[in-house]
C-alpha cells in the first residue's frame, strides 16, 4: 500500500480520533426537539390550510348568492312575461342552437322522467 507524503494512507479505514467528526452523535436529531419542531411545523400548516378553506368557502358563499339571486331576477321576470312571448323565444333560440335546444330538451326530459318515476315508487 502506498502513502501520501503526509502519511495518509487512502486505502485505511478512517478511525475515530476524539474529535467528533464522524462520531455517531452528529447527525441522530434529538427525539425531544425533533417531535416538537414536527408538531409546530404542521400545526402551522394546518393554520395555512384552515386559512385558505376559510377563503374558499367565502368566495364560494359569494359566488353562489350572485347566481342564486341572478336565478331569482330570471324566475321574476318569467312571471311577468306574457307565455307566447317565452314561446317565441325559445322557438328563436332553438332555430340560432339547435344542437344546445336538443341537449337541454333532453335533460329536461330526463330529469322530468326521474321526478315522475320517484313519484310512483
Amino acid at each position: 500500500m502506498s502513502q501520501n507524503p503526509e502519511g495518509f494512507n487512502a486505502n485505511t479505514p478512517a478511525t475515530n480520533t476524539g474529535t467528533g467528526i464522524g462520531s455517531s452523535s452528529i447527525g441522530s436529531p434529538n427525539p425531544g426537539s425533533s417531535s416538537t419542531g414536527t408538531a409546530t411545523a404542521l400545526s402551522q400548516t394546518a393554520q395555512e390550510y384552515g386559512h385558505k378553506i376559510s377563503e374558499a368557502a367565502t368566495h364560494a358563499k359569494d359566488y353562489v348568492s350572485d347566481k342564486v339571486s341572478v336565478v331569482g331576477d330570471k324566475l321574476k321576470e318569467l312571471q311577468k312575461a306574457d307565455l307566447g312571448e317565452v314561446a317565441e323565444n325559445a322557438k328563436d333560440y332553438a332555430r340560432k342552437n339547435p344542437g344546445q335546444a336538443i341537449l337541454i330538451s333532453a335533460a329536461a326530459g330526463l330529469v322530468l322522467g326521474l321526478i315522475l318515476r320517484g313519484r310512483r315508487q
